[in-house]
This record gives structure tokens, sequence and C-alpha cells, in this order.
């Protein structure tokens, strides 16, 4: 046999594999429910920005003309005015397991880590002063490294670096030796940014308590995509961004989760008219409203909302743990086709093999995956870039397929071929 013929009977084989999944796969049909799915091009970037909702064209559209157009300011008294806190009790019911009045709708992710990182770092300083160190790993998102430096810096705190392995994330003996008494607040990501690593939240959680720490959750690569437990794994806090496996549109609002315990001690840093007790009084002084509403600071995003609503009803009809199995298959089809498509030119997987260590995307590592990232683009076939030499396949089981995954797989290792 020769090497040609063994290349078409190991593609006919994958082909083979990936019909056969997508025909088993339970929730195959709602691909159909994407703008796009249809078409092509292959998307590997659901894990920085999900496709579109085909009910959410409708929704929009009724949204201008019904609600914008027709009830115009009215609108806030009639219901944008509890939208935040009635999607935020949405999200925390079917995606991240908070119950009702923990989880609301408001700024950028960055915003909203600054205000529940700041506000648990005062009032742990303010019950104990020796409690100075914020713990934060050194392969988290930039933005949260960002603003542990800058917190720490602004309440004269300083920073506890866990220098984390890039494909095995942060462990429970690392995080057991950085944390103590002078922790204020650890903050970590449940996935990984750049590897994919899944933590195992619950056992970080309970060291960081056990140190007397509280903790702060990334949740922007797990929301929509794996389990989350809030309230049952213990968390503190949580932010998540809307735009990625919610499909919530570029630039949607984050979300952002405080365990009813910690609600009335905690004072957020900014402000602003929506987080006052009586929002309209406009009184001379600010004081606090109680709940969730206090870590309101300006008007609520009410259009940037919206997108979201769709995809949360997908997730609550075939239940979160539907999806991470069809994640689960999907990364681990990833995984089989690098390793017999891919390893041969060069390619090493850079995301845990294990798939309960692993999120919802897998990185495949190459020096030429930058150039690759660009060719790639090119041909309608979308992963993301990520340093260093990473090339982000981002599945997302609402709207991937296993057809779509190996033909994206395919052009890959033709673009490795060709910049090699």
């Amino acid at each position: 046999m020769t090497t040609t013929d063994l290349d078409a009977t190991t593609i006919a084989g994958l082909e083979r594999t990936a019909s056969e999944l997508d025909a088993a796969d339970p929730i195959a049909a709602l691909r159909d429910e994407f703008v796009g799915a249809e078409t092509s091009l292959v998307y590997f970037d659901g894990n920085s920005l999900g496709r579109p909702p085909r009910a959410t064209v409708d929704r929009l559209a009724r949204f201008v003309t019904e609600e914008w157009g027709g009830r115009l300011i009215r609108g806030w008294d009639e219901s944008w005015m509890q939208l935040p806190f009635a999607i935020g009790d949405e999200i925390g019911r079917v995606a991240i397991g908070a119950g009702a009045g923990q989880t609301v709708i408001g700024d950028s992710t960055t915003v909203l880590l600054y205000k529940l990182l700041r506000a648990a770092f005062d009032a742990q300083q303010a019950a104990d002063p020796a409690r100075v160190e914020i713990v934060v790993d050194t392969d988290n998102f930039p933005t949260d490294r960002y603003l542990v430096d800058g917190i720490a810096r602004e309440r004269g705190g300083r920073v506890r670096w866990i220098e984390a392995d890039r494909a095995a994330g942060v462990t429970a003996d690392q995080l057991r030796a950085a944390v103590g008494p002078q922790t204020a607040v650890v903050l970590l990501s449940h996935v990984a940014y750049r590897s994919g690593h899944l933590a195992d939240a619950p056992a970080l959680t309970g060291i960081a308590h056990d140190a007397g720490a509280l903790i702060l959750w990334d949740l922007c690569h797990s929301a929509g995509s794996v389990p989350v437990e809030a309230d049952a794994w213990g968390f503190d806090l949580a932010v998540g961004c809307t735009y990625k496996y919610l499909n919530g549109g570029p630039g949607a609002p984050a979300f952002a989760y405080v365990a009813q315990r910690h609600q009335a001690a905690l004072a957020q840093p900014i402000q602003g008219w929506m987080g006052a007790a009586d929002v309209f009084a406009m009184g001379p002084e600010y004081r606090p409203a109680e709940g969730m509403r206090r870590f309101l600071s300006g008007t609520p995003p009410i259009v940037g909302m919206l997108a979201m609503q769709d995809t949360l009803a997908m997730i609550e009809r075939v239940g979160i743990e539907a999806i991470r199995a069809k994640s689960v298959a999907l990364t681990d089809f990833t995984v089989t086709v690098s390793d017999t498509l891919l390893a041969p030119l060069g390619v090493a997987v850079a995301s845990p093999r294990d798939a309960a260590e692993r999120g919802g995307h897998v990185t495949l590592s190459h020096p030429a995956m930058r150039a690759v990232t660009a060719a790639l683009w090119e041909q309608d076939v979308i992963p993301d870039y990520r340093d260093p030499e990473g090339l982000r396949i981002g599945l997302s089981p609402l709207s991937t397929s296993f057809a779509e995954t190996l033909a994206g797989l395919r052009a890959v290792a033709a673009a490795v071929r060709a910049a090699s």
C-alpha cells in the first residue's frame, strides 16, 4: 500500500467516524438554530465569540420596534430595570448552579472583576489587617493578572504569584503552599484561556477557605460549556463573560455572582446611581442597595443583554450535562485527529489529554502557528492564535459538528505543511 493510499484510507476512516458521531449526537439538531452554521465556513473560535442564534434575529428586531420604539422610556418601569436580575438569575439557574438573588448582569468582565476583587480585598483587610496578599497564577488571563497587580498597588497590598504549568494549571499543592494567614483573596480561572485546563474548583475553593481567604472564580471559558455548581462548591464570588458559550454577541455584558452570605458585607468601589438603595431619590449621599443591586453602577446595557436569552433557553432545554458530554466528545475527537494527521507534522497537543481535566477547547502547538492561523482565516477556517506558538480549536457544543471539526483540522494540516 502506498503512502497516498494510506492517507486516503486514514481520511476515509476519520470521515466515517465524524459521520457516526454526528448521527449519534443527541443535540446535533441545535446546530441548525444558529446563523451561518449552514455555510462551509469552519468556526473554531466559539470560545471567543459564539455564533448568533437565529431566534436572536427576531428578538432584537422585536425589541427595537415594539419595546424601544413602542414603549420608549416606559420600558424602564415595565421591565428593563429588573432585566439585569432576571437574566442574572437565569444564568445562575441554567449555567453556573446558583440560587436566585446572587447573579446579576452588569458591566464588562474587567469592570466586574475589579469591583468584586477590590470589594473582597477591602473586606478581608478590614476584618484582619494582616491579610494583604492576593494570590493569582502567572498563566491567568492578562486582565486578571493586570487587575490583581493594580489593586495590590492601589490598596497597599502585594501579589503572591503561583508559577502555573501552562498545560497542567494550578494544582492543589501549589495553592496550598501559596495561601496562609496573609492571604486576602485568591483569583483563579475555572478553565485556563490558553491550554483549556479545567481546574478542580471544589478542591481549590476548599483550600482557600481553609486558609481563611475568599476566592473569586473567573468563569469566562466555562459558563455554558462545562458544569459549574457555584453554590454547592462554596464559591464566594465569580465573574464570567456572555459572548463566548452564551452567545451574547460582541461586547455583551458580563455577569457577577456574589454568594448571599457575603452581599451585605461587601462595598463595591464604583458607586453609581443604579447601585443606590433608592435609585430615583437622587439624594445627596450614596447608600448602597441591598442584595445584588449594590453591585451595579451605571445604567444597565439593556440591548447588550438581550441575545444571550436564546442560548440560555437552549441550555435549559437540553441541560448542561448533555452539553458537556458533547464538548468532551468534540475535544476527544480533536485530539484523535491531531494525533493522526498533525503529530507527524510536528504539531503537539498543548492541552490536557484527560477530558476530566480539559474544558471546551484544545490548543495545538507548532512554531508556524501564527502564520498558519493567518492563512486559515483567508480560507474561512477560523481558529485563533495564542502565544507561544498555540492555535486554539474552540468548539462550541451547541453549534459545532464533528464533520466541521474534521474539515477544519484537515485544513490546519494542509496549512502546517505549506508553512513548514
